[in-house]
């Protein structure tokens, strides 16, 4: 999956001309509604330097909405804003600007809604930053239309450790704030100074394989809706779509790594009695490992989750989106997937080949592609189009290799 420094280094120049302060500071929409937005900005270069728990950089200023705002905090909140409106902001310290960007708030109802889909992505790598040069192509052919991309969903894996030494162990993990310049804030930097990139949790953020510090980490730098920093969370968007960002992994805060998704578990009863609620048109579950995949390594996950399973399909769930296999795959909508399209988009930075064709049917999946890539979802009304982008065009195929037709398209029954 390596590619030639060359290319990663000519990545990299693109990423740091877009901006002065690419190189140190980052800004970022920490959250985002139909009358508010809070920012937030810090450097990537040390063990605690952006994030919420990071010491102030300074007196800051922040000029939006024709306002003046002062702030010793490293975020501010901005309220009174008017829904579905663009703001152009700039952030600064002392006589340096170290950011920029522009927002649009939220509608406060709404029929239509575009947003990004990711996972296994953060590698540092070239692959990386090629999808991410996608994605920002993608939002600005959006943004100034009817159909503009209002946020980003992670299905996690968000920072890989580097594999050294003979055994294969893990260094630069996302325990330290450095850790994340490569491999998040710099990637990503244009996106995430206009949209909130609300993450879920995969094997790779905490001890099920990597580092314990990872998790604090996570939840210490990536945004989270209200800013209320969780494993497991909701948010509504216009009154069209509920998301729930679910916690599939096995990381733990102390002890050995166990599971948080058990049917006993904290997470679960959260679940029973959240999705209980009246709910939007659209429910949407979001999270790390497949309860559907023909790999080509890792096993379906239904067995652990067909509790999950069972509970989505009793709420009207169409569709689910994964990550933790590096392709992409879309299941069957049958009777043994409950009639939930599950959809797996787990090659944002990461890939893994191998033709998974002969497993298809038995795994059912309705077709698969080994590309890196990441998912476009559009939402209007009763219909959903869900379109797979790469750098490269994609060759989605069924398990004859016939083509699948784009966008997928899911209706609400």
């Amino acid at each position: 999956m390596h590619r030639s420094v060359t290319t990663r280094l000519s990545l990299l120049l693109f990423f740091f001309a877009l901006g002065s302060d690419a190189q140190k500071f980052y800004t970022y929409v920490d959250d985002l509604g139909p009358d508010y937005v809070q920012l937030a900005w810090g450097t990537a270069d040390g063990v605690n330097t952006i994030g919420r728990s990071a010491p102030s950089r300074g007196e800051a200023t922040v000029h939006i909405a024709g306002r003046t705002l002062v702030t010793q905090a490293n975020s501010i909140i901005v309220a009174d804003l008017t829904p579905d409106h663009d703001y152009a902001y700039t952030v600064s310290i002392g006589t340096q600007t170290i950011g920029q960007g522009e927002v649009r708030t939220w509608a406060v109802k709404a029929q239509k809604l575009v947003f990004f889909v990711i996972g296994d992505f953060g590698t540092g790598q070239a692959p990386q930053y090629k999808i991410a040069r996608v994605m920002w192509d993608e939002f600005q052919r959006r943004a100034k239309t009817g159909d503009p991309v209002r946020f980003i969903l992670s299905v996690g894996d968000n920072i890989y450790g580097d594999i050294t030494g003979i055994f294969g162990g893990f260094l630069h993990t996302g325990a330290d704030d450095s850790d994340w310049a490569n491999k998040f804030f710099e990637p990503y930097q244009p996106l995430l100074a206009r949209v909130p990139f609300f993450p879920t949790l995969g094997n790779h953020d905490g001890n099920e394989s990597e580092k314990r510090a990872d998790l604090p980490a996570i939840l210490d730098n990536f945004p989270y809706p209200q800013d209320k920093p969780a494993r497991y969370y909701k948010f509504t968007y216009g009154d069209l779509a509920e998301f729930f960002a679910l916690d599939s992994t096995k990381n733990s805060e102390t002890g050995p790594s166990r599971p948080v998704y058990l049917e006993n578990g904290d997470e679960f009863r959260w679940m029973q009695a959240e999705f209980a609620k009246p709910h939007p048109q659209w429910v949407i579950p979001f999270f790390h490992h497949p309860p559907f995949t023909a790999g080509p390594l890792h096993a379906s996950s239904y067995e652990q989750l067909k509790h999950w399973v069972r509970l989505f399909a009793a709420s009207g769930v169409q569709v689910v989106f994964n990550g933790h296999e590096h392709n992409f795959q879309v299941s069957e909508a049958n009777q043994n997937t409950s009639g939930i399209h599950f959809i797996i988009s787990g090659a944002g930075g990461e890939l893994r080949t191998g033709d998974v064709r002969k497993k298809m049917k038995h795994s059912n999946i309705l077709a698969w592609a080994e590309e890196n890539h990441f998912l476009v979802v559009e939402i209007e009304g009763k219909t959903m189009r869900v379109t797979p982008l790469s750098f490269e065009p994609m060759n989605i195929v069924t398990s004859d290799g016939s083509p699948l037709p784009l966008p997928i398209t899911i209706t609400q029954r």
